[in-house]
């Protein structure tokens, strides 16, 4: 099991949930953990935060489903210009409902709402440190 140490990053991620409180208690876990966030309402905002944005975007924690646009067609159009972007999604449903409902592949990375930070902390190391997709 990872030590608090382990789980810490600098590494930059883009949040995006559409639940201000949601997105403002899972900001303070990461920025805590020494995240460096850039925070979103939902997949329109954050594609035009993304196309603003000039840096490296290490990973995109996503809630699945959202108004205007659910995460995984944001992702999509995301991938478009930044391809092998890294994606966690978020969801108050269970994997299992997800991927049965064809929100999601069952492969992606994802945590079930409500989670604890170290959870969140540990989920997110973990797809940070995966190798990287090849094409």
């Amino acid at each position: 099991m990872a030590s608090a140490a382990t789980m810490k990053g600098a590494e930059t991620i883009l949040l995006v949930e559409d639940e201000e409180s949601v997105r403002r208690v899972v900001a303070r876990m990461l920025e805590h953990a020494g995240y460096q966030l850039i925070s979103a309402a939902n997949g329109v905002e954050a594609i035009a935060l993304v196309d603003r944005y000039a840096g490296t975007i290490d990973l995109v924690v996503t809630d699945v489903v959202m108004p205007v646009m659910k995460g995984p067609a944001m992702v999509a159009q995301l991938c478009e210009g930044r391809p092998g972007l890294r994606v966690l999604y978020l969801s108050g449903y269970t994997d299992a409902t997800v991927s049965q409902n064809g929100l999601l592949d069952a492969r992606a990375n994802f945590l079930q709402k409500p989670f604890a930070s170290e959870a969140l902390t540990r989920k997110v190391r973990e797809v940070l440190d995966e190798p990287a997709a090849t094409a």
